[in-house]
């Protein structure tokens, strides 16, 4: 039991952060019908801008090696505001130079682009900090905290902890004010949306730069767990964008339960067969395909006539 319990934490642990680049991928598809198959390099662009933030904040070089003593909660805070400013701007440039000039087109020449722009990302921080991995210290500390005989790190708790009020907000937000209404109008007709008064573009907007900083927060919430490296990106990203088909692209809340949903079945295979991980988690994925094409929470697609 000791082991199922640990396996759930460090699952819970793992799909906040694939909870967190789903919603990215849910956010800008429903208001644009596009993805930013990118967003796997935007999440290393944003452990490696919090891990520079926070060399810088210590009087480091950019390259430097992280100590303990380096981050402080206070100097995390920071660096994640510095880090979400970054992502956030990189997510109007992504949008106005990769998805924009295809936008409302009939081809999807905005697969490759995005897909470009991140390779651009990806090749620049392997210019700037090089291709090995950079550690980033908890700034809560490494102790291990005991819970019925399972082991759990501070960062950890954080991560689920963040990942449960991220989700919070952004539902009371889009459901409870004026700029979420606005957003779901846009997502549900943008014409209409448009006839309305609404600003479609800057809702468009807003929403690239709200997914790119929820994948700039992801990687600042991993780094201290896997350290941050120029590669992780595709591997993380590829499972939270299966994360958003199981739970449902279309829907923010089945985003953040198939993030959990996953992270859980990594962590639980883990303990049986480490090398089954992936497998069992992409069979997963075409069994819910083939059964509930709209994903385990999304709703069927309909039009009235």
């Amino acid at each position: 039991m000791g082991d199922l319990f640990q396996a759930l934490l460090s699952g819970l642990a793992l799909g906040g952060v694939y909870a967190l680049v789903a919603l990215g991928f849910s956010i800008t598809h429903t208001t644009t019908k596009t993805l930013n198959f990118g967003q796997g390099e935007f999440l290393v662009a944003g452990s490696f801008i919090a891990v520079a933030s926070l060399l810088l904040l210590s009087g480091k070089a950019h390259t430097g090696v992280l100590a303990a003593a380096d981050v402080t909660p206070g100097r995390y805070g920071l660096a994640l505001l510095v880090s979400l400013a970054v992502l956030g701007a990189m997510g109007v440039l992504l949008y106005y130079t990769a998805v924009r000039p295809f936008f409302g087109a009939s081809s999807t020449a905005w697969v490759m682009s995005t897909i470009g722009f991140g390779i651009i990302v990806q090749n620049t921080a392997l210019a700037i900090w090089g291709p090995g991995s950079m550690a980033m210290p908890s700034p809560l500390g490494d102790e291990v905290i005991r819970i019925a005989g399972a082991g759990i790190r501070p960062q950890e708790i954080l991560v689920i902890a963040v990942t449960a009020v991220v989700m919070l907000a952004l539902d009371h937000v889009l459901r409870k004010t004026k700029i979420g209404k606005a957003v779901r109008a846009v997502a549900a007709n943008k014409e209409a949306a448009a006839l309305m008064g609404i600003n479609v573009s800057a809702i468009v907007v807003l929403a690239f730069v709200v997914s790119s900083a929820l994948a700039g927060l992801g990687g600042l919430l991993i780094a201290p767990i896997t350290t941050a490296s120029v590669f992780m990106g595709l591997a993380i990203a590829l499972k939270a964008f299966s994360a958003a088909i199981v739970g449902g692209l279309t829907n923010p809340r089945g985003c953040i339960a198939g993030g959990f949903l996953l992270g859980g079945i990594e962590a639980f295979i883990g303990l049986w067969r480490a090398e089954m991980r992936e497998i069992t988690i992409f069979v997963l994925i075409i069994l819910v395909l083939v059964v509930k094409p709209e994903g385990l929470f999304g709703q069927k697609p309909f039009e009235k006539v």
